[in-house]
């Protein structure tokens, strides 16, 4: 079982809680397995009995869904991610619950005074209709959810739920996807380097941790609109030693100036949003950029450029695990999206980086 790096504010689990968390990850391995099963039972079985149905083989993701949604193997696999989903945060919970006011007595210690640092919060920021409408991702009480005062027990869920949900493929404290981001930059753009940095829908940190690690002395900001998330990540990132400065705001308008940033990366955060969101934070990182500065983005690829059956298999979590934007976001063309938000569009980037499992698009800001 990958081990998951321990800082101040992680819900360790006992013995019990650990047997359960190590079947959840067992089980995600299988699932995994079923779903390469799954596309022979496409190809050799659902995808032909589709055709003789409908007069033509399945054409689009939509097709990929109909198709499997009546094969036995399809319904299958479907049940057992559904199943997988619920009993890893029914795992992580119980241990959360029973160490939340160690976790935060912590979270205190660690933010109060001075520290290398700072967290701002601002109670007039409203979380969007399109990240509380649902429970992201199937995670009980959502980002944003808080019990008692100065809460951070979704940050903890999110840590410590996500990292069993991905098998540890991010890293010991999740930074993998910053890291990455930064590998990139650095062979892509020889010579750049960042004064200032944003990350975008931040979370609980671990891709700004891998950013802070990658650019150190770096002035590092990063924003989210859950209060939870971001108490828990200034905590977490005074922990590790990483000198962050957290905010909250929304990333389709934030309160920063103009040009004030020479990066602005953002991992996962366009899938959870909207059309018009995408649209709204695609501008602000624009507004934000210095010149030569760049805006990069890791989320789910277009549909176009990948296989049907793939995109049928990842269009599943938009009807099945509450991200109901991924579907769409799936067909949005985004060198459209930059060009439309103000960046050239020679200088428009959209490429597979080595290692990275979805694709980096962007742009480098003239100047």
């Amino acid at each position: 079982m990958p081990q998951q790096a321990p800082h101040a504010v992680l819900p360790l689990p006992n013995h019990d809680e650990g047997a359960r968390q190590e079947f959840t990850m067992s089980l995600r391995r299988s699932v995994n397995r079923f779903a390469g099963d799954a596309e022979l039972a496409f190809r050799h079985r659902a995808a032909p009995a589709f055709q003789r149905q409908h007069n033509h083989p399945p054409r689009d993701r939509h097709d990929v869904r109909r198709a499997m949604q009546r094969d036995p193997y399809g319904q299958l696999s479907g049940a057992l991610r559904v199943t997988y989903q619920e009993l890893l945060w029914d795992a992580v919970i119980d241990s959360i619950e029973r160490q939340l006011p160690d976790l935060m007595q912590n979270a205190r210690k660690l933010t109060v005074g001075r520290t290398r640092g700072s967290l701002r919060l601002d109670p007039a920021v409203r979380v969007p209709r399109y990240l509380n409408a649902v429970d992201i991702h199937m995670m009980p009480g959502n980002y944003d959810s808080e019990r008692v005062a100065d809460d951070i027990s979704a940050g903890a869920l999110y840590d410590r739920g996500v990292f069993l949900r991905v098998m540890g493929t991010r890293g010991a404290w999740g930074e993998g996807f910053g890291t990455d981001a930064a590998a990139f930059l650095k062979s892509a753009m020889p010579g750049f380097t960042p004064r200032r940095i944003l990350d975008q829908g931040c979370a609980v940190g671990g891709t700004t941790f891998g950013l802070a690690r990658a650019f150190p002395g770096v002035e590092l900001h990063a924003i989210d609109v859950a209060a939870p998330m971001l108490r828990y990540a200034h905590a977490r990132a005074e922990s590790l030693g990483a000198a962050v400065h957290f905010s909250q705001q929304n990333a389709e308008r934030t309160d920063f100036p103009d040009g004030h940033f020479d990066l602005i990366f953002s991992f996962a955060l366009l899938h959870e949003t909207s059309t018009t969101a995408c649209r709204n934070i695609l501008k602000e990182a624009h507004r934000l950029l210095a010149p030569g500065g760049v805006a990069l983005y890791l989320d789910l690829p277009e549909w176009q450029t990948i296989d049907t059956f793939r995109a049928g298999n990842m269009d599943w979590d938009t009807l099945n695990n509450a991200e109901p934007f991924i579907g769409k976001l799936g067909d949005l063309n985004r060198e459209g999206l930059m060009i439309e938000a103000g960046f050239a569009p020679d200088r428009v980037i959209h490429t597979q980086a080595p290692g990275m499992p979805y694709p980096l698009f962007g742009a480098c800001k003239v100047g």
